[in-house]
């Protein structure tokens, strides 16, 4: 019995115990694989969604992960057994295999982390690029269009390069119909290097910059060669070779600043600074240049200034039998084409004459009736005694030898001379004056500038007469208009309708009832320069008598700022016949866009606006239709130095 017993014990310490302690081994390994397994599932779930989440499956992320082999192994308390060689081999194959597929599940880990960390990078790229398109787009409002385009673009890139890196099945195409667009641009590049230097401006005036003096000399000296590779180019033709290279060598700066100037905020509110400067600093330019043309509008140039001086001293040493015109039984002939021509401007009253007598068809049956002042009188009679304008008439007067034209008889030259209207015009100082400097021309002072009122009075025996200003072309022949039907209408005019600030409301304050009461506001206003009037007509209806009664209602001027043109349109209110627009055509000494068709197909070229065709300010491509009918090289022009 105690023999059995032994042999009992030993076989339960020889066989069933290691059972026992192998089995307990197992289970252990197993619910710790099964641990592996589900993080290592719950990991490959997250980079997938990641993956979807970004529109990207990358090969590495679909492999399916291999299930580690199950292997039983012991640990060295296997030696408190006996006869265990066996055993002990069997153990370290076990533990050989443990370890390689612990290696394996490493490199597995490794390779899973090394996608996330792929999937991370790819993230963040996405932010950096939409951080810098949001940065963009509030740096377009503040620099400029090319600016924003060059940003869409290098997004466009960024988010191509993306793309490539997380598809490596094939190559990507990119739509290059932004930098096509940019590219037929003619200054793209000239816009790029000068939102360039804005920025670096920007970072240069920053304290971190100011902080980094390796980095401020950097900056400063990228300033000085983009400057020099710009110079005064407008184009992107006009640009030096190197001017590509000092953009990139620019921009690789500059992206070292962003990394210097991690503050937005201050950057957004320097930029702000700058902007409200520049709006201010505008505002100051526009208004000099406003000044400037208005003072330059109102000076003679040196030469005419000098050819009348020149001329008056030449017309003392005629005769009296010299300083007579030919022809002056023409003069009231009511069958010939009477001009008015008002004007104290030598040359310019002779390009009119010139320009309409060359067209004319048969210029002795046009006469010109030139009206000046005391100061040009002489040296208007003197420079048409030199030069007569071939079979035609002409004919100056003096301003002063209108003795019927006083203060008495005239409410506006009596306005004229008032002290009220002395100090809105020569005041220093006008803290109730019109802010507007286009109304302070003194100009508006002569009453050569109303004459075009008094045409009845001046010519009594004509029928017709067509009115003139000074700054006018005549590019064909004009005596149609004298067989024109006005239908009852007093002035022929071509109306300014196709601009809104040619109507009513821009010339009268219509605020005021008189006003408001009697006239549209939106009525198609007109244009003086070429207009034919019937004096028959004038007569009848008492024009004359109606500009009066205007005039004298405003005296405070209330009703209109000073000009010709308002009480115009005021005195000639349903008394206008509107003329085609090809008989007259306005703006070249303002405009800059009238059309050239429109110019050569125009009956009167009109330099109305501040640049006069004689002022250096004249537009340079409108120029020569006015210079073509003068001859600089004659004595008295070369003399006085006026040249084209």
């Amino acid at each position: 019995m105690r023999v059995r017993n032994l042999v009992v014990l030993m076989l339960f310490v020889t066989v069933i115990a290691p059972i026992v302690f192998y089995t307990d081994r197992l289970a252990t390994f197993k619910s710790s694989s099964s641990t592996d397994e589900f993080v290592e599932d719950v990991t490959a779930v997250a980079v997938n969604g990641q993956n979807q989440r970004l529109n990207v499956l990358p090969q590495e992320s679909s492999t399916i992960l291999k299930e580690p082999i199950g292997i039983v192994y012991s640990d060295n308390t296997t030696k408190s057994l006996p006869n265990s060689s066996t055993s002990a081999q069997q153990d370290s194959t076990h533990i050989a295999l443990a370890t390689q597929d612990e290696e394996n599940r490493v490199q597995d880990r490794s390779q899973r982390e090394n996608q996330i960390m792929e999937v991370i990078d790819t993230i963040t790229e996405d932010m950096e690029t939409r951080e810098d398109a949001i940065d963009a787009g509030d740096k377009a409002e503040q620099l400029s269009d090319t600016a924003s385009q060059n940003m869409e673009i290098k997004r466009e890139q960024k988010s191509a390069q993306t793309s490539r890196k997380m598809d490596k099945k094939g190559p990507i195409k990119i739509d290059t119909g932004k930098q096509k667009d940019q590219a037929a641009m003619p200054d793209a590049r000239v816009r790029q290097l000068k939102d360039l230097l804005i920025r670096a401006r920007v970072y240069l005036s920053l304290q971190a910059t100011r902080n980094n003096p390796h980095f401020s000399r950097e900056l400063r000296g990228r300033i000085k060669e983009v400057q020099r590779a710009l110079g005064d180019a407008s184009k992107d033709s006009e640009l030096g070779r190197n001017a590509y290279e000092r953009l990139k060598a620019m921009e690789q700066t500059l992206a070292k600043g962003k990394q210097i100037h991690d503050d937005c905020a201050a950057t957004a509110k320097k930029l702000r600074a700058m902007l409200h400067s520049t709006e201010e600093q505008l505002r100051v330019h526009k208004r000099q240049t406003m000044f400037l043309t208005q003072l330059t509008a109102k000076t003679l140039p040196k030469g005419l200034h000098c050819l009348p001086l020149r001329l008056t001293t030449e017309y003392y040493t005629l005769n009296s039998s010299q300083q007579q015109f030919p022809n002056q039984e023409k003069l009231e002939d009511p069958q010939l084409y009477h001009y008015a021509l008002f004007s104290d401007n030598v040359l310019a009253a002779a390009v009119v004459v010139n320009s309409t007598v060359i067209h004319s068809k048969d210029p002795s049956k046009h006469v010109f009736h030139i009206v000046t002042d005391r100061l040009n009188y002489v040296a208007m009679r003197m420079w048409f005694l030199v030069n007569p304008p071939g079979k035609a008439t002409v004919q100056v007067q003096n301003i002063e030898e209108f003795t019927w034209l006083n203060s008495s008889y005239s409410p506006v030259l009596k306005q004229l001379g008032s002290q009220s209207m002395i100090d809105y015009y020569f005041r220093t100082h006008r803290a109730n004056s019109d802010s507007n400097l286009k109304y302070r021309n003194p100009k508006y002072l002569s009453i050569l500038n109303h004459l075009r009122f008094y045409l009845p009075e001046i010519f009594p025996k004509l029928n017709k007469v067509l009115f003139l200003d000074d700054d006018i072309v005549v590019q064909k022949d004009l005596t149609a208009l004298w067989s024109l039907d006005l239908k009852g209408n007093v002035n022929g005019a071509v109306e300014t309708c196709g601009e809104s600030f040619h109507r009513f409301d821009r010339y009268l304050n219509f605020s005021n009832p008189l006003i408001s009461k009697n006239f549209d506001p939106r009525a198609c206003g007109w244009a003086y320069g070429m207009n034919i009037f019937d004096l028959a007509e004038w007569k009848r209806q008492n024009i004359t008598g109606v500009y009066h009664s205007w005039q004298k209602l405003n005296h405070d001027r209330q009703l209109w700022k000073l000009g010709t043109l308002p009480p115009g349109l005021i005195t000639f209110w349903k008394r206008t016949y509107p003329l085609d627009r090809s008989w007259h055509v306005l703006g070249l000494g303002y405009n800059p866009s009238v059309g050239q068709k429109d110019i050569e197909r125009a009956s009167v070229i009109h330099y109305n606006g501040n640049m006069k065709p004689w002022l250096e300010i004249s537009i340079p491509k409108y120029r020569s239709y006015w210079t073509r009918f003068i001859d600089y090289d004659h004595i008295y022009l070369r003399e006085c130095n006026i040249n084209p």
